[in-house]
């Protein structure tokens, strides 16, 4: 595996012979490192589509609130680097900072308000603003044929896909599937702020989303009251929710009674630690 620390690094790789040419495919993963089974998981599903697999590491300032976690947020170099190279990833782009900004960034891709200003958008403002600000740069830095998100973070995988079409970017979105523990838990890299109490609760986030996909299956269309009776039995059990949200999936706008696509989503501390999952219905 090469790692290419510059953009200028990267730009000579794509215009050379052998991996990262532009004649061969390429997808784009771009993570913020502290590398998890989830995203090897979107590593090997980037290899079966792709002569040539290239990570990001880049733990992006701009989509981190005053507050949030920026600073404390793991840096795992040396770990990331063995697993991207055991699940045969190509090349790794690990830019510092300055080498991304380096100057103020003063242009910004600003997503829709309906799209990027609700769910997550309403507790996290400007969130999507400096997610979709650093893909886009890595788009164009890069060049991929494809590029690939998770889809633990479904609003963020929504807005580059809509981001991708508007624009009209040669690009191909692809989704990976999310990848949990066996106990239902979806794996983050913010799970390790956990106590041991707290790991043992944190499960119930996926069976309460469980329990309203399976409502909505059996026909029950009172979205609001399931919403409401999901956000009470976490509440009950310690969790501070921010959402529990059923919403159509193409925009993650309300949905009517007879609307098929829909997504549940939530969002809840439990602790110090904010944890999201969805699950499709």
């Amino acid at each position: 595996m090469q790692i290419c620390r510059t953009i200028a690094e990267l730009r000579a790789l794509r215009s050379a012979p052998g991996h990262g040419a532009r004649e061969e495919r390429m997808v784009l993963v771009p993570t913020m490192g502290n590398l998890h089974e989830g995203h090897l998981a979107l590593m090997r599903q980037a290899r079966e589509r792709a002569v040539c697999v290239v990570a990001t590491i880049f733990v992006n300032r701009l989509q981190f609130r005053p507050g949030e976690d920026f600073d404390a947020y793991p840096r795992t170099f040396a770990a990331d680097c063995a697993q991207l190279e055991a699940a045969g990833v190509d090349l790794l782009f690990a830019p510092v900072e300055a080498e991304m900004y380096p100057r103020p960034q003063t242009y910004h891709i600003e997503p829709p308000a309906e799209q990027a200003g609700i769910l997550e958008g309403e507790f996290r403002p400007g969130h999507f603003r400096g997610v979709a600000t650093v893909v886009m740069k890595l788009f164009q830095i890069a060049q991929p044929d494809l590029a690939l998100f998770g889809k633990k973070d479904f609003q963020q995988l929504m807005v580059i896909r809509n981001m991708t079409r508007e624009f009209a970017l040669p690009i191909e979105i692809l989704a990976g599937e999310t990848v949990r523990a066996a106990d239902g838990l979806a794996l983050s890299s913010r799970n390790g702020y956990l106590s041991a109490m707290e790991r043992a609760e944190a499960p119930r986030l996926f069976r309460v989303l469980t329990k309203v996909v399976e409502a909505v299956r059996e026909g029950d269309t009172g979205f609001d009251r399931l919403e409401r009776e999901a956000v009470a039995e976490l509440n009950g059990h310690g969790w501070q929710t921010d959402y529990v949200a059923l919403r159509k999936k193409l925009d993650l706008q309300f949905p009517s009674a007879h609307d098929s696509g829909l997504v549940v989503l939530a969002a809840a501390r439990l602790g110090s630690t904010r944890l999201i999952d969805n699950l499709e219905v």
